[in-house]
């Protein structure tokens, strides 16, 4: 796939959630399918029909095992934020099918305890996981991520 292919690739509708603690740390999760350090908040698709405040709900359980009535919503983003994909992942990730993602962000609080919390999902996403204090969020993450995470932490950043 060209970069002007890549280019002409519409961006995934998606979901990410940035889960606090009442300490104000972030959960964040090892992905399963990357053999080096790739911690990641949970995110994903918004299926057909679906709102994204629903699409955050759905994708925090589905990754973390997290009910919706452990959490309060504290924040949505003012505006979806973009990345694109490296090349290289481009053409693979989706089917290539998009160019990158298109993020709605919430801040949810987490209201239940460490015990509530299960990565061993029905598809798992996490190897393991752990609450991260948010200055050392960003470079936890792949690079490719790292500025939507920077610009997720500005805008929350003050309500953690």
């Amino acid at each position: 796939m060209t970069t002007d292919d890549i280019a002409r690739l519409p961006y995934r509708p998606c979901v990410g959630v940035m889960l606090a603690n009442p300490e104000g740390r972030v959960f964040v999760g090892q992905r399963i399918d990357n053999p080096g350090p790739a911690w990641q908040m949970p995110q994903g698709g918004i299926d057909p029909g679906e709102s994204p405040r629903d699409a955050a709900l759905r994708e925090l359980h589905e990754e973390t095992g997290v009910a919706p009535h452990l959490v309060d919503i504290e924040a949505r983003t003012r505006e979806p934020v973009r990345y694109d994909l490296p090349p290289d992942l481009a053409g693979k990730l989706w089917k290539g099918r998009y160019r990158g993602q298109e993020q709605t962000w919430f801040l949810l609080r987490f209201r239940g305890t460490d015990a509530d919390i299960d990565i061993a999902t029905e598809t798992p996403e996490f190897s393991q996981w752990k609450w991260l204090a948010p200055e050392h969020l960003v470079e936890a993450i792949v690079p490719f991520k790292r500025e939507v995470y920077a610009r997720v932490l500005d805008e929350f950043g003050d309500l953690l």
